[in-house]
């Protein structure tokens, strides 16, 4: 069993599901052992016994696999009704047990999904942190000292330590997003309605939305097209337009708001800065065209939030229980609750007013841009500093998060890279209601550029590629940078991500070619991993790109390490027969890099520098605008060049 399922990513468990390698009870059991030798932290509020899932999976046997979500165990937030189980909220005294089962869930278990629980959360879904619940601090598996982000924060661990494939959260003010960052998973944060709320305890009904955290932004789609559909039950509901939900074709270019310097907060980390310059850089070299945008419509609508009368909403389901149980509530969350007796009826339609003039002022600028692209948290606190100072530094993670319902937009929280420490940092797509599908195409290929982990699984976001696509392996002269790069970018190719091959590979510098290039063979015993990058072709230009490989290369089968085999650049065997043997190097740039020339004395590298590197440069100019990388890269490459040309 171990050595089929790599990890609980959907797409892979409903392969091996459809293929017959693996049965629910497998990964039933294997979900139990996992929770079993994580012992108690505070992950769950209630989890099904054992036999009940097994049980559940037992019925499936029966059941026609090609359910959307056949055998895939996922975890709902304790604030969320399933039928015969508690509901507390995080509040014991507030537990009762429904009869009902909520709508998003039922249409979850309706399309083959196995409930394994109930998870923690900041009580009565207040609070960004994920520690103000009588339960426990459930621990954040990168580091224990850090906090693992509210309200959500049982279904974010739960799906980062590969205890379940999705859970469900909801999110009002970033509880959906905030704990994604910090757990390295995706966060969406659907349209407002797309989800029913029919079933939710509600935080502030008119903004609440049921959230997915999933290892990619593939899974958490192919959840929410489960999970959405119109309910004549919930007031808040919404159609949607007619067409497919959540599915879309990435853009090949796309325009994306970026607020100013000094609109930005960090709240003193000196790392994220360089982090979310990074993610803005890599969102150019998918197409993106960043648009500076005015933050301030957008911070001040945030500021609404807790800091006007919306809070109120929060007391209008809390105040019959806080009359009789005030003494149960956790004193943060009391507190903040009962500050929405300082608001007027007439302070609150003047909020709604200016609510009104801020969203007109956000309207102009999405004129402007597809997608707003922001830090989803400035950083992340210690348990012990959000002990010391809960609410300002609360307010402190909400600062990219808490306007988006508010002005009715749709988000994704999607990782992007780690801070020195190992802590994760994600970055998050906002856009306008209803863009929901081109927003998470785009957020899917900035994640699998990255080549992280999902979540803190250690196992490799998995390659997949849209179907109007070809995706291509390349190795050598084609690689980013190299100087046969501008053919796949004339016929419209886009990056996808670097990754290595299955270990049964060799690669040797071929003799003669020019510009330089490696042949990749696959061997019948032992060989090695290689380093390559996934582009995708579009399908109408993969035989003209084909056309132009010259002997001995050519396209064939690749398969990669997680299992998944593409079409790539392999070699005919007969070449490398006086072809040097690079392959303990592990990928052509670092053989480039080794045998690249130190000093100026080393003649015998220039007719290689002078043939390709101007080549090179222009690729570089194009898709990397004069970066800073860029411009340390051309002063290496001038001096060079200089070098070659100086009189002997």
């Amino acid at each position: 069993m171990s050595g089929a399922c790599k990890s609980l990513a959907i797409a892979e468990l409903l392969r091996l599901y459809r293929s017959g390698q693996l049965q629910p009870l497998d990964a039933i059991e294997l979900v139990y052992n996992r929770i079993a030798q994580r012992r108690s932290d505070a992950v769950w509020i209630h989890l099904l016994p054992r036999e009940e899932a097994l049980a559940r999976a037992r019925e499936l046997e029966t059941a026609s696999r090609d359910l959307p979500l056949y055998g895939i165990p996922f975890a709902v937030k304790d604030n969320i009704d399933v039928a015969g189980l508690p509901t507390t909220a995080g509040c014991p005294a507030y537990s009762y047990v429904s009869n009902r089962t909520a709508h998003a869930v039922s249409k979850l278990l309706d399309g083959g999904a196995i409930l394994i629980g109930k998870t923690n959360l900041d009580q009565f879904a207040t609070g960004l942190v994920g520690t103000r619940s009588p339960y426990g601090t459930p621990v954040n598996p990168f580091d224990a000292q850090y906090i693992p982000g509210g309200s959500s924060s049982g279904s974010a661990v739960a799906v980062a330590s590969g205890l379940v494939s999705f859970a469900l959260g909801t999110d009002t003010a970033g509880s959906g997003r905030v704990p994604a960052a910090f757990q390295n998973i995706v966060g969406l944060k659907p349209t407002r309605g797309l989800l029913s709320t029919q079933g939710v305890v509600p935080a502030c009904r008119t903004l609440d939305c049921v959230s997915i955290f999933a290892l990619t932004c593939s899974d958490a789609a192919s959840v929410a097209r489960v999970a959405a559909g119109y309910d004549p039950e919930d007031p808040f509901s919404r159609r949607a337009d007619a067409g497919p939900l959540f599915s879309a074709p990435p853009p090949r270019t796309f325009r994306f708001g970026v607020a100013a310097p000094e609109q930005l907060e960090f709240f003193g980390n000196p790392q994220t800065p360089q982090l979310y310059a990074r993610a803005i850089r890599d969102l150019e070299s998918l197409g993106g065209i960043p648009v500076p945008i005015e933050f301030s419509a957008f911070r001040e609508a945030a500021a609404l939030l807790y800091q006007g009368p919306w809070v109120a909403e929060r007391l209008a389901m809390l105040q019959p229980f806080l009359a009789l149980h005030a003494d149960e509530v956790h004193p943060v969350t009391r507190a903040i609750v009962q500050s929405a007796n300082r608001y007027s009826a007439v302070e609150t339609f003047e909020a709604i007013y200016r609510l009104a003039g801020l969203k007109r002022q956000a309207e102009a600028i999405w004129e402007t841009i597809d997608v707003l692209a922001i830090p989803t948290a400035g950083t992340c606190y210690t348990v012990t500093d959000v002990e010391a100072e809960p609410v300002a530094l609360n307010t402190n993670l909400g600062y990219y998060t808490n306007f988006t319902n508010l002005l009715d937009c749709c988000a994704v929280a999607v990782p992007h890279s780690f801070q020195s420490a190992g802590l994760p940092f994600g970055v998050s797509l906002i856009a306008p209601a209803w863009r929901d599908a081109e927003t998470l195409a785009i957020a899917d290929r900035l994640h699998r550029m990255q080549s992280l982990p999902m979540g803190a699984t250690g196992i490799a976001v998995p390659f997949a590629s849209h179907p109007q696509f070809v995706p291509l392996a390349v190795v050598g002269a084609h690689l980013r940078g190299q100087p046969l790069n501008a053919q796949l970018l004339e016929l419209g190719a886009r990056f996808v991500s670097q990754t290595r091959t299955a270990p049964h590979y060799q690669l040797y510098a071929l003799s003669g070619s020019v510009p330089p290039k490696p042949g990749l063979v696959r061997v019948d015993g032992p060989g090695a991993s290689i380093e390559l990058e996934i582009w995708e072709l579009p399908f109408e230009e993969f035989g003209k790109f084909v056309s132009q490989i010259p002997p001995p290369l050519g396209i064939g089968s690749i398969q990669l390490e997680g299992g998944e085999v593409v079409k790539g650049f392999l070699c005919e065997p007969a070449a490398i027969e006086s072809a040097e043997d690079i392959s303990s190097s592990g990928s052509w740039r670092a053989y480039l890099k080794s045998n690249a020339p130190t000093a100026c004395s080393d003649n015998s590298a220039l007719p290689f520098i002078v043939c390709i590197m101007p080549v090179g440069l222009r690729h570089v100019r194009a898709s990397v605008r004069l970066s800073a990388s860029y411009e340390r890269l051309r002063s290496r490459l001038g001096a060079r060049l200089r070098c070659a040309q100086r009189p002997r």
